[in-house]
Formats: structure tokens, C-alpha cells, sequence
């Protein structure tokens, strides 16, 4: 989930569990600290940007990892607000210095904070290695996208009520938005649960044998859903809305490139991405230059990771690196098309 979404969480998180043992100000923002860590790894160049792509999301998202580092965190957190000759804790609510809360409770809270971070990046399609250093799996649900306002805008009106409130009903608050989140979670599964029922008996109704099915949330909702069938020779782009109303869905072929993919498949930038994507992957030849394409994120022909992995001489005496070559589209066009299909209208894609 993108910056924001995982701040709101992790001070929000904070907030429930640290309650009246310290003041509200300095729980959200620990919780923010926390939520935020596990991203950094953004900031590290592993050489080339398929290795960017994939080791994104690898060991500082691992569960037993962050599991470690929270001690240490808590530890700071504890030692930094240590007041021995504070009054109450209670006085917390209302601004005053409050008495150090055990290290334990920092430990709960912050722990929470930096498990919860990968636990909701999971929820997306991209993939999130959980079980590092055991396994490089990428687990990704795809329930929801990586911006949905209406999972991060409860969030964060409880933590700023939580902070403007600065008593008992300010806590209720935020405890409000974090049980609406959550709830929200739950519907986007429940949601995606559905599509993927209704997109894999309208591929039985076409005859299309699909290896995979992938049903993802559209941009900034869980009403729209994108679809991607793959068959060894072939991929399948379609949209289903829940306001659909029984409408058939229409999806559109597009070539997969197998034999470039029986030619090219162990290379190690093709291997990886194959399994880095479940298999929902493409390869394509352009003037001699071989492009692979993640087809989970984005559709036909704007695709938000698509990498130049150069011609083969290139490739063979490893002069070349990957070079992402991202389409981006035309915001103008994708997003009132987005809208109208969203409500269940069956309009054309536009070209971007």
C-alpha cells in the first residue's frame, strides 16, 4: 500500500494499544515510525531493475525479521520518553507529561505496527515475501489496489481525532476507524471471491482453458475488478463490475509470445520474473530486443512494469541490464472510462 496508508495504519495501531499509557501524540507517532520502516528498502539499488523490482517487499518485510527489530525500536521509544517523576498516566489524554509506560506495552505497540505493514501489503497484487529467510515467495491476495481511499480515509480520522480529542472519545474514535478498515478488507476479499466465480464460469462459456486466473481490484475501488487469463500461447484482459447485473463479459486476446518463451524462459531475468508474477507474464522481440512484461499491474499496452532486456549478443556477454520501460497512461482518458465502467456501463477502452 502506498506511504500514506501504511503511516495511518501503523499510528493508528499505536494509538489502540497504548491508550491512556502515554500521550497520544507520541504513540501516532512511533506508529507512524513503524509503519513506515519496512519501505526503506525502496531506497536500495540491488543493480538492476528486475532485482529492484523483485527484492522490493523481500527481507525487510519478513515477519520474523521485523519481529526481531521491534525490541530494539521499543527499546528506543521507551528510553527516549522515560520520565520516572511524571504524574499519572491518565493526564496523558490532556496534554501533560505522562508517566513512561513499560517497555512491554512500546514493545506491543510497535511490534503491531511493524507486522501490520506487511500482513496489508499482502492484501495487494504486487507480492510481499512474508517467510523471508525461508523462502522468497511472493504472497500477494490482489484484493484491493494500492490506493483506496476508502480503506485509508478512516484510518486516518481516527488518529486525527485521536490527537485533536485527546480523551477517551478520541480513542473510541480511532478504534472506530481501524475496525472500518478492517472491515473494508474483509468486503474486498469477499468481493474479489465473487468475480473470480463469475470470470471463471464466463471462461468456461467461451471454451477458454485458462492455466491461470488472476482477479484483481481496480484503481482506488473494489467495485471494478481486472481480469488476466493466461493460456500457454495466449493472455486474456477483461473487466467485471459488481454492478454489472449479469452482463456477459467480453475478453480480448492478446499473444503471450510462447515460442519466444520456450527460447527464453531460463534465461535468469525471464526465470525470475516468471516466478516473481505466478506465470502472469509475457515475452515480446522488437528489432532484436527481448521485452518481458508483469501482467498483473496495468493492461494492454500500458503496463506499469514492461523491461528492455536488450538483443541477445548483448544479453549473452552481459553488457546489458534491464531497463524498465513503463507505459503510463493517458490519465485523461483511463480515468472517465475507469468511472463509467465502475457503474457497470459497457463502454470501449480508450486508447492510450
Amino acid at each position: 500500500m502506498d506511504s500514506l496508508t501504511q503511516i495511518a495504519l501503523g499510528s493508528a495501531v499505536s494509538v489502540a494499544v497504548m491508550g491512556r499509557r502515554t500521550a497520544v501524540w507520541k504513540a501516532a507517532l512511533w506508529g507512524a515510525v513503524a509503519g513506515t520502516l519496512p519501505d526503506l528498502d525502496a531506497f536500495i539499488d540491488h543493480g538492476n531493475a528486475i532485482l529492484n523490482m523483485t527484492r522490493h517487499r523481500a527481507e525487510s518485510h519478513s515477519l520474523l525479521l521485523l519481529t526481531l527489530v521491534s525490541p530494539l525500536l521499543a527499546w528506543a521509544a521507551s528510553h527516549i520518553h522515560r520520565s520516572p517523576h511524571a504524574p499519572a498516566a491518565s493526564s496523558a489524554l490532556h496534554g501533560d507529561t505522562p508517566q513512561a509506560p513499560a517497555f512491554l506495552w512500546w514493545w506491543l505497540a510497535l511490534w503491531l505496527g511493524l507486522f501490520t505493514h506487511p500482513l496489508l501489503d499482502t492484501m495487494t497484487v504486487y507480492g510481499t515475501q512474508l517467510l523471508q529467510p525461508f523462502t522468497d515467495h511472493p504472497f500477494g491476495v490482489g484484493s484491493i489496489f494500492i490506493i483506496d481511499p476508502l480503506y485509508t480515509v478512516p484510518l486516518i480520522v481516527g488518529v486525527v481525532a485521536a490527537l485533536r480529542l485527546k480523551n477517551a472519545r478520541g480513542l473510541r474514535w480511532n478504534l472506530a476507524g481501524l475496525a472500518l478498515s478492517t472491515l473494508y478488507l474483509a468486503w474486498s476479499f469477499g468481493a474479489q471471491q465473487h468475480a473470480t466465480q463469475v470470470a471463471r464460469a464466463s471462461l468456461a462459456e467461451h471454451n477458454i482453458r485458462a492455466q491461470g486466473l488472476l482477479v484483481t481490484a481496480s484503481p482506488f475501488n473494489t467495485v471494478l475488478w481486472s481480469l488476466v487469463a493466461t493460456t500457454p500461447t495466449q493472455y486474456f484482459e477483461s473487466h467485471y463490475s459488481l454492478l454489472d447485473n449479469g452482463r456477459r463479459i467480453t475478453w480480448t486476446a492478446h499473444d503471450r509470445g510462447a515460442a519466444l518463451i520456450a527460447e527464453h524462459g531460463n534465461e535468469p531475468s525471464v526465470a525470475r520474473m516468471a516466478a516473481f508474477t505466478h506465470g502472469f507474464y509475457s515475452l515480446s522481440e522488437t528489432d532484436g530486443r527481448l521485452f518481458v512484461t508483469d501482467l498483473r499491474m496495468g493492461q494492454e499496452p500500458a503496463y506499469t512494469f514492461r523491461f528492455d532486456l536488450g538483443s541477445a549478443p548483448a544479453r549473452a556477454s552481459g553488457q546489458h541490464l534491464p531497463v524498465q520501460q513503463t507505459m503510463r497512461p493517458d490519465l485523461g482518458k483511463a480515468l472517465p472510462w475507469l468511472w463509467q465502467r465502475l457503474w457497470g456501463h459497457d463502454v470501449p477502452l480508450p486508447r492510450m
